[in-house]
């Protein structure tokens, strides 16, 4: 696993847009999400990503609320459950799509069906 690079094949099959700055939470989900087959103490995770401790295990304890991931002392896993992390994703995009159109302020307005089962 290398900071830096990335396989040349998932280069070739990306969205034009996949590679911009994620904040840290989409970070973390998308790590445990491609290390599926295994559990991680919150300070590796943080050392993986470059990230304080602290911080990651308030991310995960929140994605832990939202049943994103699963939790075994001290050992943290993404959840098994591939059509609520699905929807999370989805979820996550209708934000990000309303927050560029119609800014932030106005996100209350525009929740859907599918973004209130999530929640």
């Amino acid at each position: 696993m290398s900071g830096g690079t990335i396989d040349i094949d998932e280069f070739e099959n990306a969205d034009g847009d996949e590679f911009e700055e994620r904040n840290d939470t989409e970070r973390i989900v998308q790590f445990l999400d491609e290390h599926d087959d295994r559990a991680w103490k919150a300070a590796t995770i943080a050392e993986q990503l470059g990230l304080e401790t602290d911080a990651v295990s308030a991310i995960l304890s929140r994605l832990k609320e939202r049943e994103l991931v699963r939790h075994k002392r001290p050992y943290w896993a993404i959840t098994d459950d591939e059509e609520r992390l699905h929807s999370a994703y989805r979820l996550h995009r209708h934000h990000e799509t309303a927050d560029e159109q119609y800014g932030e302020e106005h996100l209350e307005e525009l929740q859907t069906d599918e973004m209130e089962e999530v929640q």
